[in-house]
């Protein structure tokens, strides 16, 4: 259980800085500063905060549970669930809902008017 939680952060962490990367500079991990309440993604990035994100790094990921996840708890904050998850030398992908695709664009794009796309270089 201890070496799977320690996993678990270091994806976060992981996922956090690949998305400060590409100008989402307060991504970070939800437990990292006030412990995870129930509802709470793994990550909170402010300039997307309707999404509910849940951080998966394993080689063979179960989507569908992944994503009954992310939907059970997004539901209790009001918010989009989405998975994001990755394979070991494989590159992050990410997982929504069809139904949520409209939505998703809309966080995305609100989100590129801030401040840190306009310095983003990516």
């Amino acid at each position: 259980m201890t070496n799977s939680r320690a996993k678990g952060a270091a994806a976060e962490r992981e996922l956090a800085e690949r998305l400060r990367s590409m100008g989402y500079l307060s991504a970070r991990r939800s437990q990292q500063y006030c412990g995870l309440a129930e509802g709470d993604g793994d990550l909170v990035v402010t300039e997307l905060p309707t999404l509910h994100i849940e951080s998966k790094r394993v080689e063979r990921i179960n989507i569908d549970k992944a994503m009954e996840q992310a939907v059970r708890d997004a539901t209790k904050a009001g918010n989009l669930p989405v998975v994001m998850h990755r394979r070991s030398k494989h590159e992050w992908l990410v997982t929504i809902r069809l139904a949520d695709m409209h939505a998703f664009a809309h966080a995305i794009h609100t989100s590129t008017k801030t401040r840190a796309f306009a310095e983003y270089k990516g």
